[in-house]
């Protein structure tokens, strides 16, 4: 037998012929008396690990978190080889405090990851997702288009100053960026289209290439992805702070709809504004245009005979109509994306990247669904 005093505590080492041990602790066992207690009770057992470890604490007058690491360690140790270990001498008011150093796992030295699941199970719940995000969606879009219809037979009970607020911020506030992207847009089809044409002698089919391009593509296309990077995503962060907070719960408990309260005047904001911000988006493209084919050498009537020769109504009322339902899928999807938001504090950044990305991806698609349409229509 060897005894340690160390003051205030003392730890006393034992073993018997058969080759269990005993550890006896008796004092006041905390953080400064620990590491003391440490070497005098931990090392010993590691160095020759029991089958059985009986520790007795009946002398023990105080243990803080700290002396429960003691415990813990000592029964991870035993049971590396297999061993068990029990405390003894334990009064009513220790038990439930030296049960939390109880570990469920005492082999664990460290936390370890969970184990990833196999490629199978991996698509399993990949599929699975996508199937209940398109369920979610579907049923969105359903409730969404019979508020819309709703909300064109009530219009007196649509939210009018909401609606303009929300559509100075997506239009009014957005129309600069859109109009530098539409100029910068401009001028680079017009820089990259001179040199490959000039090979043909056809710069003068500048102008025609721009218009088109803008009038039927491109000036929907780039307000819609504006629109899904400034609104959309705004939308999401919105509803999805909501969410977290509990005020849709709230909504619905006072008898008002989500829907009808929150995305019909988003929806409706974005639909008003994002044909708007398309067509200012042309005009600019048409501007930068024309500073390329000036340093070129081409007159400004020119330019706008090449311009009205090109397009015609068709492809104007093409490119709004595009700029239209553009609208009408990002503000629907960045809603979406809100009232999806789950809890914790990551979840709104969450929900608003997912309201971008989707809002992008279902956007050109929607433009690839209409290309096609439109050309087998005649537009």
């Amino acid at each position: 037998m060897t005894t340690t005093e160390i003051a205030p505590v003392q730890v006393t080492v034992s073993r018997d012929a058969g080759g269990n041990a005993r550890v006896g602790l008796a004092g006041r066992l905390d953080a400064t008396t620990l590491p003391e207690a440490w070497s005098q009770a931990v090392i010993p057992i590691r160095k020759n690990l029991p089958a059985q470890l009986t520790v007795d604490v009946a002398g023990l007058s105080y243990c803080d978190g700290a002396g429960l690491g003691l415990f813990a360690e000592l029964r991870r140790s035993v049971a590396v080889k297999g061993g068990s270990m029990q405390l003894t001498g334990v009064r009513p008011e220790q038990q439930r405090f030296l049960d939390m150093s109880v570990l469920k796992d005492p082999l664990a030295g460290q936390l370890q990851p969970a184990p990833q699941p196999g490629s199978i199970t991996q698509l399993g719940k990949s599929t699975w997702l996508i199937i209940e995000d398109l369920r979610q969606l579907v049923a969105f879009t359903g409730e969404l288009t019979v508020t819309l219809f709703w909300a064109a037979t009530h219009p007196h009970k649509v939210r009018v100053r909401e609606t303009l607020r929300i559509a100075q911020k997506a239009g009014a506030d957005a129309l600069g960026v859109v109009n530098l992207l539409g100029l910068l847009i401009g001028l680079i089809l017009a820089f990259q289209t001179a040199a490959p044409l000039e090979r043909f002698g056809a710069q003068p089919m500048i102008p025609t290439i721009v218009a088109i391009a803008m009038a039927r593509e491109m000036a929907a296309l780039i307000t819609a992805i504006i629109l899904a990077g400034r609104s959309g995503s705004a939308f999401a962060a919105e509803i999805g702070t909501m969410q977290v907070t509990e005020e849709l719960a709230a909504l619905k408990t006072l008898g008002l709809e989500p829907v009808r309260f929150l995305v019909v005047p988003r929806v409706l904001a974005a639909m008003l504004v994002t044909p708007l911000l398309s067509v200012f988006c042309l005009l600019l493209s048409l501007v930068g245009a024309y500073i390329v084919m000036a340093a070129l050498g081409y007159s400004l009537s020119f330019y706008v005979n090449a311009v009205i020769g090109a397009i015609t109504y068709r492809d104007f009322l093409g490119g709004v109509f595009k700029a239209f339902v553009f609208a009408l899928i990002v503000a629907a999807i960045g809603c979406l994306r809100g009232m999806q938001t789950k809890s914790g504090p990551g979840a709104v950044g969450d929900s608003t990247t997912r309201a971008v990305v989707a809002g992008i991806v279902l956007t050109i698609l929607a433009d690839a669904v209409l290309g096609v349409v439109f050309y087998y229509i005649g537009i």
